[in-house]
């Protein structure tokens, strides 16, 4: 069966997506607004040199989606975006360099997020990225979280919710989970990990993102949530209590089991349905090489990457789950994914943890 996404291109039927541009840096400016306004589904309508003038533009200029530096003076992304969103419900994307603060941001309500270039990406690669989000934003749902939550996780010092009770020896070792998020899968994926336990059984998540931002990610989860979290490498055993991000860059997959022992490889290779790494990347390992009780999420996401696999998936006999459409920024991979029948519940972000426990439970 061919998948599509669930999105009508952005900027289709003539209107064309209104821009504003924030950035302190007047190279960065010019680059965003140069490489941005060659898109004939495009527009921009103005820019701001911080956070204050674009908080006196935003109103007049009426944007569909603002692109947003995250580290500017006076006043951060982050603080910008807790003020911004309550008066105007405006999908933000973030231009950042490699920097913790993003993952504030994201929390704050921003919809998604693009490196700045370095010396490893040049400003083509960037633009190319910039304007693909973009699109995606203008047919996002913005969600903002509770802001005294916000505090919390910005200091990202405890776990932020009662420590969820173990699992204990009658949930069985020999399950393995794999989580699969885009767009919006950050926040998503934070909301279904810290409502787990310790114990819970050996986890892999592929959530998509560029090269660096992966292992901070990782660190983030490992602060907030009860089990250990990190960035995985090629080899990593999997096992209770511990779940391992796929790298940026590298297709994460699950090899056949030596010894009764299941390890991750973390390799270079070809994009798989348009992403490195990719979810079907994951998924589809799981189903080929997983030969123990599986268990397969997909959330928040633009397109279809993770569909196939979760359904290959399901037809192995995991037990499939899908974010609801209520609570995705995009309803695009878990909608493809529930249309195609690989997913056997959906639930809200808030609510897949419970319903994965229950699962547990029962086996």
């Amino acid at each position: 069966m061919a998948l599509a996404t669930r999105l009508t291109r952005p900027g289709s039927g003539g209107k064309k997506i209104r821009v504003m541009v924030v950035d302190d840096s007047l190279l960065a400016r010019k680059v965003i607004i140069d490489g941005l306004s060659k898109d004939p589904d495009i527009e921009i309508v103005g820019y701001a040199i911080n956070a204050i003038d674009a908080k006196n533009k935003v109103a007049r200029l009426n944007p569909d989606v603002m692109t947003l530096d995250v580290q500017m003076p006076g006043m951060t992304g982050m603080e910008f975006l807790k003020e911004l969103l309550p008066q105007h419900h405006l999908p933000v994307v973030l231009c950042s360099s490699l920097n913790l603060g993003v993952f504030d941001a994201l929390h704050a309500g921003a919809v998604d997020f693009v490196r700045k270039p370095d010396s490893t990406q040049g400003n083509e690669a960037f633009i190319a990225m910039l304007t693909q989000k973009v699109h995606i934003a203008s047919q996002a749902r913005v969600v903002r979280h509770d802001p005294a939550y916000s505090e919390r996780v910005a200091a990202a010092t405890q776990p932020t919710t009662m420590a969820p009770p173990p699992l204990g020896p009658s949930v069985s070792e020999r399950v393995i989970i794999g989580l699969g998020a885009s767009t919006g899968g950050t926040e998503a994926t934070l909301e279904v990990m810290k409502r787990l336990p310790e114990d819970i059984p050996g986890m892999l998540i592929t959530q998509h993102m560029p090269t660096g931002f992966t292992k901070m990610y990782a660190e983030r989860l490992n602060r907030l949530c009860k089990m250990e979290v990190r960035e995985a490498k090629d080899g990593d055993e999997i096992k209770r209590g511990l779940a391992l991000v796929a790298p940026a860059d590298l297709q994460m997959r699950v090899q056949r089991p030596t010894g009764g022992v299941y390890r991750v490889s973390c390799q270079p290779g070809e994009k798989v349905s348009g992403h490195r790494p990719s979810v079907d990347a994951l998924f589809t390992s799981m189903a080929q090489n997983v030969q123990c009780k599986m268990v397969g999420i997909i959330m928040t996401g633009m397109g279809a990457d993770g569909a196939k696999g979760l359904l290959e998936m399901r037809q192995k006999g995991a037990f499939t789950i899908g974010q609801d459409k209520e609570s995705c920024v995009v309803y695009g991979m878990p909608g493809v994914a529930n249309d195609i029948g690989a997913v056997m519940t959906q639930a809200s972000c808030q609510d897949v943890a419970g319903v994965l426990l229950r699962h547990l439970k029962q086996k």
